[in-house]
């Protein structure tokens, strides 16, 4: 990933409003949700809500579909991997057991999206 894309990413997820939905949007899964069900879930009037999907899309971060007469919309799990992998990827100056007890070695993939560094 390169910086200025990790740069659009974390300022879309630098919004109270957006950091809200995504987190929704996570808990959804990759079914996604309603437009109209996120908004109501999170009290936000409808072209409040269009106006940030419209930046969190603009960021990669959300996708949106169309269901008859619905718009569905969900997190971009990949986008989403890649931006924390970004973030991680140098984890613990090279030690990424100090992340992830469990990483042998600092190429372990997994060590650079462990949620458990602290």
């Amino acid at each position: 990933m390169e910086s200025n894309h990790a740069l659009m990413g974390l300022a879309a997820l630098a919004q109270e409003t957006r950091l809200a939905i995504v987190r929704r949007l996570v808990r959804a899964g990759t079914g996604g949700e309603r437009a109209g069900a996120i908004g109501e879930a999170l009290r936000i009037p409808a072209p409040t809500l269009s106006f940030h999907l419209k930046e969190l899309e603009h960021a990669g971060l959300v996708a949106q579909r169309r269901e008859s007469r619905s718009l569905i919309y969900s997190l971009r799990f990949d986008a989403m991997r890649d931006l924390l992998v970004y973030l991680m990827e140098d984890c613990c100056a090279g030690n990424p057991q100090i992340c992830n007890p469990n990483a042998k070695e600092s190429s372990d993939e997994a060590a650079s999206c462990s949620p458990a560094c602290e």
